[in-house]
């Protein structure tokens, strides 16, 4: 059975997703390091508490997780969204979800907190994180929403901690169960 014409095989997706996510870490590993002259893990004043920090990643990704869950299975919004972004998905396997959560969690928080947040603050970085997740396609629109007020969330885990450990525990665990989710269902 071939791909529709709008998916990509899922080695061509993991493929693609580990070279563009490690190009958006490269660039703004390149902003924070070699020109800013600051960390990429720690935000300036921050620290790491390894304990404190993966148990909020941990725990804002179980809010999340539910409440797409929860979005998905009582609005039609929800399900709509969920069979879209499935059905562009296609069929992945458990190891092709956990490798492209990984790689976004880590470039995108690389980007939109680590080096954006600093410069331009949590609103506007958080606006910036959801109209990179816009799609011009119908059905899609609600997912710029979503992105929105996970932007938001991230943006405060990295501005409370002091650093991208809870971010990235987050939004690589978000990720993780919801691509296995979507790609079970309706992939």
């Amino acid at each position: 059975m071939s791909s529709p014409p709008h998916r990509l095989a899922p080695g061509t997706l993991v493929r693609a997703g580990v070279a563009f996510y490690g190009v958006l870490f490269g660039l703004a590993w390149l902003w924070c390091v070699a020109i800013r002259h600051r960390s990429l893990v720690v935000a300036p004043g921050g620290s790491i508490r390894w304990m404190r920090d993966v148990a909020a990643g941990a725990i804002a990704a179980g809010v999340v997780i539910a409440l797409s869950a929860a979005l998905t299975e009582r609005t039609s919004i929800g399900r709509s969204l969920a069979r879209a972004l499935g059905e562009t998905l296609g069929p992945l396997a458990l190891r092709d979800c956990l490798v492209l959560a990984v790689v976004s969690g880590l470039g995108e928080e690389a980007v939109f907190r680590a080096a954006l947040q600093p410069e331009v603050g949590l609103a506007v970085a958080s606006v910036i994180f959801a109209a990179a997740h816009f799609v011009p396609r119908r059905g899609l629109w609600p997912w710029s929403v979503f992105a929105l007020g996970a932007g938001f969330l991230l943006g405060a885990l990295y501005d409370a901690t002091g650093n991208l450990v809870a971010p990235v525990v987050a939004h690589a665990g978000i990720n993780a169960v919801n691509l296995r989710r979507l790609s079970q269902r309706f992939g």
